[in-house]
């Protein structure tokens, strides 16, 4: 399953092989220290000093590695277990999400595939990265939640049409604390709030990007 989702993109990836902390993995999303340092690349590659703008677009890149995965999975009928995951990073290479225990559940619904993703992936892993990263850096509820919600519904724009994934993002978009963050449209998902990607040298403006408005 891990191996039929990543076919649509690099976002969708869950490496499953030499997955450990000797090949360079560490446990998600790890302490203040190594996240700065990831900011502080990321910021580099951004060509930006503000370091609340690349912390809220690593943000915005790690929620949609998770989020992509695991609804497409969903939509197939397989959950991955991702309460371990490990994520591996260098200066200058694009961030890797990896499992050493590959598992998963069973779902036959879109409620029942829903009611296990929110909590693991909003309450396992994106709680805890946004409280690593306001360790150093300001972050708005509304920007980080609003990034969430909008890698979560990004999912979307790869691939085929779907009206599983889509079925589960709508879902997942109705419960705290992505409710309100944005909402369909003609032009597809918008969000009520801004990520901060205008503040990026020649960035403009995101095509979901509630300023746009």
């Amino acid at each position: 399953m891990l191996g039929r989702v990543a076919g649509l993109g690099p976002y969708f990836e869950l490496v499953a092989e030499e997955v450990s902390g000797e090949a360079g993995w560490g446990v998600f999303p790890g302490g203040a220290g190594r996240l700065r340092e990831v900011v502080r690349d990321h910021a580099g590659r951004l060509g930006t000093d503000e370091t609340r703008v690349a912390a809220s677009l690593l943000f915005q890149g790690l929620a949609a590695r998770i989020w992509s995965p695991v609804v497409a999975a969903a939509a197939l009928g397989v959950v991955p277990d991702l309460s371990g995951v490990r994520w591996r990073w260098a200066p200058g290479e694009p961030i890797m999400l990896g499992l050493a225990d590959v598992r998963g559940w069973r779902v036959g619904s879109v409620a029942e595939a829903v009611e296990i993703v929110h909590p693991m992936v909003v309450d396992g892993l994106l709680r805890p990265l946004r409280e690593a990263l306001l360790d150093f850096v300001r972050l708005a509820d509304g920007l980080v939640w609003g990034n969430a919600a909008s890698a979560l519904a990004g999912s979307l724009n790869v691939g085929a049409a779907d009206p599983g994934r889509a079925a589960i993002v709508r879902a997942l978009l109705t419960r705290e604390p992505l409710v309100g963050a944005g909402s369909f449209g003609p032009r597809g998902f918008v969000r009520n709030n801004c990520c901060l990607y205008y503040r990026v040298p020649g960035g403009g403006m995101c095509g979901d990007c509630g300023l746009a408005r």
